[in-house]
């Protein structure tokens, strides 16, 4: 299998805490993955590494099979990585449509109207196309946030927290806009995500860090079935109960 993501042995400490141990993930084109945990696992310490905020303290990161360890984040979103945060950063004086044309046009080729229009349709935003982004509700702005990272199809897709705030409607909408992505793009998804409910739903594979290092990987079937990964999240014994839905943002 050709990865399009790939990161090895990737390690970051915080003077002396580890937040990251030699965590392993690859990912390849046209997958969706999950990234879960409780409350200090690394996750988004994980996310920032990838997508060149932070330099690791051991390790690598690849994109297509070429070491991006020491690029920044622009180089990488050049080469087709996208990222989206927990706190929104949408234009917020600009229309719902202009966010996305201007996602396009800052690569060479220019703005594509025809994909911005079935990124608006396929995310439930067709009928707020001359909204402005700064008075949409969370939910909404949300989808625009996917919208616009997907606007000028990405190689890899790194989506932090992209449920939080969202409507159960809201959510559907937003699995059905991920799942297209992968299969008619073929983009590589990778999301950090509080409601597991919603993670092991749309997720073909799920990914469970733990004090900084990977605790389980695999189905979403054989991860819920992981009695260290209901320790991890309960803090009791397996028989406790099952995995919460819904976590601290980390």
């Amino acid at each position: 299998m050709s990865h399009v993501l790939e990161a090895e042995g990737v390690g970051v400490r915080f003077g002396g805490v580890r937040a990251l141990d030699s965590v392993d993930l690859r990912l390849a084109a046209g997958e969706v993955c999950g990234l879960i945990g409780p409350n200090g696992a690394g996750k988004t310490t994980f996310f920032d590494v990838v997508s060149g905020i932070r330099r690791p303290d051991a390790g690598r990161v690849l994109l297509d099979g070429v070491d991006v360890t020491r690029r920044s984040p622009v180089w990488r979103a050049r080469h087709g990585m996208r990222r989206t945060f927990q706190r929104q950063q949408l234009f917020g004086q600009l229309t719902v449509a202009d966010n996305l044309l201007v996602a396009q046009e800052w690569r060479r080729g220019g703005a594509d109207a025809e994909r911005a229009g079935e990124l608006l349709r396929a995310c439930g935003l067709d009928t707020l196309c001359d909204a402005y982004a700064g008075t949409l509700p969370v939910g909404r702005a949300r989808m625009v946030e996917l919208a616009r990272a997907a606007a000028d199809r990405p190689r890899v897709l790194l989506l932090d927290e992209p449920a939080s705030g969202m409507t159960a409607e809201e959510r559907g909408l937003l699995a059905a806009a991920v799942r297209r992505l992968a299969e008619e793009d073929g983009c590589a998804v990778l999301l950090v995500e509080h409601n597991v409910a919603f993670v092991m739903e749309l997720c073909s594979r799920v990914v469970v860090l733990d004090l900084g290092g990977v605790l389980a990987e695999g189905t979403p079937e054989s991860v819920r079935a992981d009695e260290r990964v209901r320790e991890a999240y309960l803090g009791a014994a397996p028989s406790a109960g099952p995995l919460p839905d819904q976590g601290s943002h980390t």
